[in-house]
């Protein structure tokens, strides 16, 4: 079940700007691993290669934040720019948050740059179909980020679905998974598998980046096996043809999960 979760949101709490495109949006809790009845700061950050500034988001950029976990209930006092948040439950806690649409419009060169990047080798096809290649790419874009946290133990609430448009689903947990593991995952968007879509696993250590890139098959699965204990990142980018507004030509999906790989 989902645990239920107070929200103290004030207004004054959210005071940084919307976080920009082309760079990844995460969650980073501190620590990721805690007692029951422990606290946990949760930040976001955006950036690249798994680096970045700490942010906060104004109230019309947040859509939802939730936490799901098998049982309980977990309390959240925003400081900002940070999430302040006690556990009273063992278990893994999933902290899900969704950003409302933005809009941006790029240059035909750093468009088509971006889209290159994100392996969105079909987009620029259709572009190109439609002698649309040397013209702004008009994006409205969202964020669908998770967490894992466990308090305690790990559970199988790693695998609850959040209804999120875009979703990572881990296959394994990898709260309890070992450097060098196997971890596979799923993509879905609107419930249903994303096949063929590029999926990179960062992990930082030392100050580089270490990115694995793989893409997922026609079932929407990808597998990583990750060498290094730490914070890992694994996300993806969908995009499709925007509907429904006339500031935007193509609507992109961000998705995101972070947790760490526990050292043995």
């Amino acid at each position: 079940m989902k645990a239920r979760t107070r929200l103290a949101f004030a207004a004054s709490a959210f005071l940084f700007p919307v976080f920009a495109v082309a760079h990844e949006f995460w969650l980073r809790p501190e620590p990721f691993t805690l007692p029951p009845g422990g606290t946990s700061v949760v930040s976001m950050f955006v950036g690249e290669y798994f680096e970045g500034e700490r942010i906060g988001v104004t109230p019309g950029h947040a859509a939802s934040m939730r936490v799901l976990a098998s049982g309980g209930e977990a309390t959240m006092q925003l400081e900002p720019p940070s999430l302040k948040m006690r556990f009273t439950h063992a278990g893994t806690h999933v902290i899900a948050f969704d950003s409302a649409p933005s809009t941006i419009t790029l240059s035909a060169d750093k468009f088509h740059a971006y889209l290159h990047d994100e392996g969105l080798d079909a987009v620029i096809r259709q572009r190109e179909r439609d002698g649309t290649a040397q013209e702004p790419g008009r994006e409205r874009y969202r964020r669908h980020v998770k967490s894992l946290l466990k308090v305690g133990r790990s559970d199988g609430a790693y695998a609850q679905r959040t209804g999120q448009r875009l979703e990572i689903l881990p296959l394994e947990d990898p709260l309890s998974a070992s450097p060098g593991s196997t971890v596979g995952f799923r993509l879905l968007f609107d419930g249903q598998p994303l096949p063929d879509t590029l999926v990179k696993a960062w992990h930082r250590k030392g100050g580089q980046t270490l990115v694995i890139r793989a893409r997922s098959d026609a079932g929407g699965y990808v597998r990583f096996t990750l060498p290094h204990a730490g914070p890992w990142m694994i996300s993806t980018v969908h995009m499709v043809p925007a509907a429904g507004t006339p500031d935007a030509d193509w609507d992109s999906f961000w998705g995101n999960l972070t947790f760490e790989l526990a050292r043995r």
